[in-house]
């Protein structure tokens, strides 16, 4: 019997292997463990951000009714669909990007997640999906200002038993300490939403730095004075309380 070595990965080849089963026989199962676990967050997490949709629509409805006649029409809330892994929510100068990754991952050693029981007794429960919540000016997509900021101010995790943590831009351990326990539902996405258009709202657009902006050639000019494209963006992130969800 030889061994084939790869860094810190040996591999044995021959008519037997002294651990008992094959080397491919450990890789089918390992193949198989991680996928299932890994199609489950996948299929929790794009569960769970339909349903993120849905809320979506009915906020934007009682945005609606409760603001009509009040504000001009263009201020309204509307909701978008723009497909299987994105949704966006505008409200008056702003714009919420909801966005699923279709990929799920899992967390670097020095995450605080790994401190949990529940994490320690169950790695794999380690493995999310993710949906990232970015706010824009509206305004940068309606005149297309390719080279404005937009801002990831959540991050929504869901793992393979439906568990969550919502990770905001301040993040600390103890806003992690409930993933074993807190499940997605219906109400949670809202209040999550609620917090999150909340939040959008009380940061209001900065005045770019004076020396940012304070030569501009000709062709520059034009271009800013044709379609409203001077640089622009807002700092926002927030912090996540338990008492949040």
């Amino acid at each position: 019997m030889k061994a084939v070595s790869f860094g810190c990965f040996s591999y044995f080849y021959g008519k037997s292997n002294p651990m008992g089963k094959s080397n491919n026989e450990k890789h089918y199962e390992q193949l198989v463990t991680k996928s299932n676990v890994k199609q489950l967050a996948y299929t929790n997490t794009l569960s769970s951000f339909n349903l993120l949709k849905e809320v979506l629509k009915e906020l934007a409805d009682e945005f609606r009714d409760a603001l009509d006649g009040k504000v001009a029409e263009e201020i309204l809330p509307e909701f978008h669909e723009k497909g299987l892994f994105e949704a966006e929510f505008r409200l008056a100068g702003d714009l919420l990007v909801f966005s699923m990754h279709s990929n799920v991952f899992v967390f670097n050693r020095e995450h605080p997640i790994w401190k949990l029981d529940y994490i320690k007794k169950a790695p794999l429960n380690g493995y999310c999906g993710v949906i990232h919540i970015y706010n824009f000016l509206s305004d940068s997509f309606k005149y297309n200002r390719l080279q404005d900021l937009g801002y990831l101010i959540a991050r929504i995790f869901i793992n393979q038993e439906n568990h969550f943590f919502v990770e905001g831009k301040r993040q600390s351990g103890e806003l992690v300490k409930d993933f074993g326990i807190d499940e997605v539902t219906k109400k949670v996405l809202r209040q999550i939403l609620e917090t999150a258009i909340q939040y959008t709202v009380e940061f209001d657009l900065l005045v770019p730095p004076y020396d940012q902006v304070k030569i501009a050639s000709v062709e520059q000019m034009k271009v800013e004075i044709s379609h409203s494209k001077i640089r622009t963006g807002k700092r926002v992130g927030f912090k996540f309380n338990s008492d949040d969800v």
